[in-house]
């Protein structure tokens, strides 16, 4: 299935191939900066994502803790609708769920998780296993 996602004004959009009948998880990241800006993001080491930059020069990219996934925000309307990370010369990326427009999908209750403790090696590990391994900008 196709979806459709963006920020508030539209500057950063995405459209994200899930694999079809396949539930949507959705994850509350317990971090400061998602709690602040109530991250809630997913992928799927199966999909695939297009993201288009309206104006790129009006998009900022935040890095805080390992300093190894770039949070995308659009300097216009302080969405933040993904998260990418290079992991062996390879983009994969996470997106808000809050950012998706497509109705009715399979979206279920977001669950609550924590990456406290986690080794940036382990953190690595599981973004590679995890998140969306095939990310295009276009």
């Amino acid at each position: 299935m196709r979806i459709h996602g963006a920020c508030h004004c539209g500057n950063i959009s995405f459209e994200l191939d899930w694999p079809d009948g396949a539930a949507i998880p959705a994850r509350r990241c317990g971090c400061g900066f998602c709690r602040k800006h109530g991250g809630v993001w997913t992928a799927s080491p199966a999909g695939r994502l297009e993201v288009a930059l309206r104006n790129p020069q009006r998009v900022s990219h935040y890095r805080f803790g390992t300093r190894t996934a770039d949070f995308h925000i659009c300097s216009d309307c302080g969405a933040a609708p993904l998260v990418t990370s290079e992991i062996g010369g390879r983009l994969r990326a996470v997106v808000s769920v809050n950012a998706f427009e497509t109705p009715g999908l399979p979206l279920g209750d977001a669950a609550d998780v924590s990456f406290d403790g986690e080794s940036e090696a382990e953190r690595l590990a599981r973004r590679a296993r995890n998140w969306i391994p095939d990310v295009r900008f276009v």
